[in-house]
């Protein structure tokens, strides 16, 4: 159906076990906060979707929009606010949730535009902490689901050029596949 995807590298299956996991740690460590899931928009949205419905805990969420790719395979160096938060989470437990901690300027950037909003805690989670030897921030994610290696990956919410985001497992995709 993709021809364009080299192979799989993490499947439906393994997602899944890796989002209940990460969801038993959350709702452990957060069953008596005032929780305020914050979303960067597109990647991480079937991540957040799939994470929601496992966590039996009292909780709101918003989305923020940020990038730094463009239509590329590599972070441009600059993480750009597209769109803004809605809630107002002075006071709040806030879990930022993105797809993947890549080079780490996007989540520096968005953990940075949070804290000054003044929440009362603040952490970060996301799907995949990929091994980038080329990462530009010494910042770690405070929870994330997979280890992943250096490679350009797609599916489950992630995208090249706005496509394959649908795809139900993380792939990696064959040279251009424009």
């Amino acid at each position: 159906m993709f021809p364009e995807v080299d192979r799989v590298l993490v499947s439906e299956d393994e997602i899944a076990q890796a989002v209940d996991e990460l969801a038993v740690r959350l709702k452990k460590d957060y069953e008596e906060a005032d929780l305020v899931l914050v979303a960067v928009l597109n990647g991480s949205i079937v991540f957040l979707a799939d994470l929601i419905r496992k966590l039996p805990l009292r909780l709101t969420f918003d989305v923020i929009a940020a990038s730094s790719y463009g239509s590329g395979t590599t972070s441009s160096g600059r993480v750009n606010i597209l769109k803004e938060l809605s809630l107002d989470i002075e006071g709040r437990d806030v879990l930022l949730i993105d797809d993947i901690f890549d080079t780490g300027l996007t989540l520096s950037a968005v953990l940075v535009y949070l804290e000054k909003k003044k929440p009362r805690s603040l952490k970060s989670c996301v799907l995949l902490n990929k091994q980038n030897p080329d990462r530009k921030s010494d910042l770690q994610p405070d929870y994330w689901c997979l280890d992943i290696e250096n490679e350009f990956v797609v599916g489950y919410g992630l995208d090249y050029d706005s496509r394959y985001r649908n795809l139900p497992f993380l792939g990696v995709i064959s040279g251009e596949a424009g």
